[in-house]
């Protein structure tokens, strides 16, 4: 497996994530031509941070503000490729509802991150993302600074809200530090890193350095190197089983709206799975047996979720359950109904070389079915029955696609 372990001991932002990515080998044509699509042409330069060469790009943009609208409408005219602008849409609609989350009740107008050059940016570090071809992704704890940013809505404290909320809601560990760091860590690049964290888990074990790089940020303070630092890392192959936590709690006094809120909040922060299953309490009560699948360095932040999001005040955690696991890949498949083509992820289940089991993606399905306006189980459907052919034609299909 290539697995794409990102170091930011210096905090990230959306310039520095396309530079360590350009270092580390991303197609850096396709990277131009998708930022310049967008806005303008970037400057790449190799500069020199306190002894350490790194990649600096300057989307060569401007300022101002735009509606997630807007910023939706200009990725669609990317010249990227179709994986790279889908994951471009997710980072936003993550700060979009980042910004939701801190400023409720205000309509969204992104500021510093949806004016040009975070637009360029993100675009820019999906493309690159997506040529390098990776199968993981891992974020180690992040350095977010100290002090104050100035921003749109004022001066905030650093880390700044939204900032905050994204690298909560990924799971993603932080850094705090002095007030003289100033911000470390931006909306964009929080939201960057927890889009690309939340794709296909990755793993160091065991793993050979095949690739380094230094993404350079804008600053240039005397002895400390503002760069992003990542590796390209090369694994075993994922064994056939592993370890979990069950965390389990039972609750029997909140409404069901509050339930599938608080079971989408514990997926979304990184929950292997998570289900209610109705039981009979004590004293004849109904309620429900929440049970949440975790990795066991999640655990405490997923705990904490189900305590506050359901009011709980105990939960068991059955640790380091040993369970079977099949392997498994994601399979893009490029999908053309009604004149409209989208691109959705499968997910697939091998025993040996035998593809068994065969999933569309359902999020993706469900966006595309609304804008073309068909059932989504037909989407799902053509979807399926196309993964199927593509794996048949590689020698790893099974009886379920023939």
């Amino acid at each position: 497996m290539r697995v794409l372990l990102f170091d930011p001991f210096h905090g990230a932002a959306g310039d520095m994530i396309v530079g360590v990515l350009l270092h580390l080998g991303a197609d850096r044509d396709r990277v131009i031509t998708a930022m310049a699509s967008v806005v303008a042409s970037p400057t790449i330069t190799e500069v020199d941070r306190e002894g350490i060469r790194a990649i600096k790009v300057d989307s060569n943009a401007g300022t101002g503000k735009r509606t997630p609208e807007e910023v939706e409408r200009v990725l669609l005219r990317a010249k990227a490729p179709p994986a790279a602008v889908e994951i471009a849409k997710k980072v936003f609609r993550r700060l979009e509802a980042a910004e939701k989350n801190v400023h409720p009740g205000m309509t969204v107008h992104f500021h510093e991150v949806g004016a040009d050059d975070a637009i360029a940016e993100v675009i820019g570090a999906c493309t690159a993302l997506v040529t390098l071809d990776i199968d993981g992704v891992e974020v180690r704890p992040v350095a977010v600074g100290g002090g104050v940013v100035r921003t749109a809505h004022g001066t905030l404290p650093v880390p700044a809200p939204a900032t905050a909320a994204l690298l909560r809601d990924a799971g993603i560990q932080v850094v705090f530090g002095s007030r003289e760091d100033g911000e470390l860590c931006t909306p964009t690049g929080a939201a960057l890193l927890a889009e690309f964290s939340g794709m296909v888990p990755g793993t160091t074990g065991g793993a050979r350095i095949s690739a380094s790089g230094y993404g350079a940020g804008e600053r240039d303070p005397p002895s400390v190197p503002n760069v992003l630092r990542a590796f390209l890392l090369e694994t075993e192959e994922k064994p056939s089983c592993d370890t979990v936590d069950v965390l389990e709690t039972n609750v029997d006094d909140v409404s069901g709206e509050v339930l599938a809120f608080a079971l989408s909040r514990l997926m979304d922060a990184g929950a292997r799975d998570a289900s209610a299953i109705p039981c009979m309490m004590k004293k004849g009560r109904p309620g429900f047996l929440v049970r949440v699948i975790s990795t066991p360095d999640l655990s405490p932040a997923l705990s904490i979720i189900m305590a506050r999001e359901l009011g709980t005040l105990g939960i068991r955690c059955l640790p380091s359950v040993h369970r079977f696991i099949a392997d498994r890949t994601i399979e893009k498949v490029t999908v053309e109904i009604c004149g409209r083509t989208h691109v959705i992820p499968v997910r697939c289940g091998w025993i040996g070389e035998s593809c068994y089991t065969l999933k569309a993606e359902f999020e993706e399905s469900r966006r595309f079915a609304e804008e073309i306006g068909i059932p989504v189980r037909e989407v799902s459907r053509i979807a399926e029955e196309i993964g199927w052919k593509e794996i048949s034609k590689r020698g790893g299909g099974s009886s379920h696609g023939s």
